[in-house]
């Protein structure tokens, strides 16, 4: 098949090239999403029961069980639920391979009683849920930052309201899990939500809880300075961009000037690069800066960088939500903040939201880190986690737990 559509296209005039790609796309989408996965997974239920003790956790892009839920996971594993494992991979190269592994997936949570995502999910979005099965989306990010979702409709980023609106990524929900009750409108909007019967709680992000437990910011400490020995009797600079671009060409900003922060801040600081895990080749350290940057992209958690890091660099990335849980000092490089309204957009006004100072120069990154002490508000800080944090109090697991027991309990009243 896939020879003779190659076939086809090498024969088409050029001008109608595009609209093979468009059509072939369409008539894809109508196949997968229309017919294939939506009869596959009536065939599964078929004549099972659902298994009150049952839970799939489904990772959409990974090809294994990420940090936004392994909490929640060891937990119903520790509690004695049946606990399994998918995993779609759907930025893997490969329909056909796709398509396997999300029946697979679909045949799993066919007999479910609790199904946990933590990214967009179009494959159970689009097929008729049978009433014993919950689904709960334990988002992988906290706060509301760059827009997502129908939030992102009609903008370069994002596709068209009608086709997102066709084939939904947040269908079927039960339950979605965010950071603080200020962000609700955010996730509702973005998801589509609103006149559902989907409940988003602020029940506090699963992953949080880490950064409240003492014993865990300690040995992300001690694999932080294993990986950077120069790290232990130094500060440490996180530089911690978001990707450019769409998933499947996801770049990393190239505009950071290591040598100029080598020769300002290199006798009191290191600097840890942590790029998107999206980006497939990241720009390169200079050699002559290998005594001062590190990147740690392969070799290091986020979780673990943000519990040893003294100064966190970033743009546009979620992950500042969770560094305000320490109430440390960040820096905003966004160089291209114009460039990238346009292409994405914010929920909140940038220059407003940002709990530190906007910067488009290095220059202006190594002035700050020179004079944090006069600079740093800490207050502001505080401020910012109190409002887009303020469910995140090392206690979030216990809550989403709480959600999933309730459930299980209505569930056997009902039996």
């Amino acid at each position: 098949m896939k020879k003779v559509l190659k076939k086809i296209y090498d024969v088409l005039p050029n001008g109608t090239k595009k609209l093979y790609w468009q059509t072939r796309k369409k008539v894809g989408q109508i196949l997968m999403f229309r017919i294939v996965f939506p009869l596959g997974y009536k065939h599964y239920i078929k004549g099972k029961k659902i298994k009150r003790e049952k839970a799939v956790f489904v990772e959409v892009r990974f090809d294994e069980i990420t940090d936004s839920f392994r909490l929640v996971y060891d937990r119903m594993k520790a509690d004695g639920f049946d606990v399994h494992e998918q995993f779609i991979e759907n930025i893997k190269p490969g329909k056909w391979g796709y398509i396997k592994r999300c029946l697979r997936m679909l045949e799993d949570i066919s007999d479910a009683h609790y199904v946990f995502l933590n990214d967009a999910c179009n494959v159970t979005s689009c097929i008729p849920l049978r009433k014993g099965t919950k689904i709960y989306q334990l988002w992988h990010a906290c706060g509301a930052f760059k827009k997502f979702g129908m939030s992102t409709a009609e903008l370069i980023f994002g596709d068209n309201r009608k086709s997102l609106e066709k084939y939904p990524n947040y269908g079927n929900l039960s339950y979605v899990t965010v950071s603080s009750p200020e962000v609700i409108w955010a996730y509702e909007e973005a998801m589509n939500l609103k006149d559902t019967k989907t409940q988003v709680v602020a029940t506090g992000v699963s992953r949080t809880d880490v950064f409240y437990d003492q014993h865990f910011i300690e040995q992300s400490k001690a694999a932080v300075y294993s990986v950077c020995p120069a790290a232990e009797n130094k500060k440490i600079i996180l530089y911690a961009p978001t990707f450019r671009g769409r998933v499947a060409k996801a770049e990393s900003p190239d505009c950071l000037d290591i040598p100029a922060m080598k020769r300002a801040l290199g006798d009191e600081y290191v600097l840890l690069i942590k790029h998107h895990p999206f980006v497939k080749q990241p720009p390169v350290v200079p050699e002559d800066c290998a005594d001062f940057a590190m990147d740690v992209t392969k070799s290091l958690e986020i979780d673990q960088l943000l519990c040893a890091s003294d100064v966190c660099v970033s743009d546009y990335s979620s992950l500042i939500f969770e560094y305000s849980l320490f109430e440390r000092p960040m820096i905003f490089f966004a160089y291209d903040l114009d460039d990238y309204f346009d292409w994405r957009g914010f929920y909140y006004n940038y220059d407003e939201l940002t709990p530190g100072p906007v910067v488009k120069e290095t220059e202006e990154i190594i002035d700050y880190i020179r004079h944090l002490d006069a600079r740093f508000d800490q207050a502001q800080v505080h401020a910012f986690k109190e409002k887009f944090m303020s469910s995140c109090d090392g206690h979030a697991t216990d809550r989403i737990m709480a959600l999933v027991l309730n459930s299980a309990n209505r569930s056997r009243r009902n039996k």
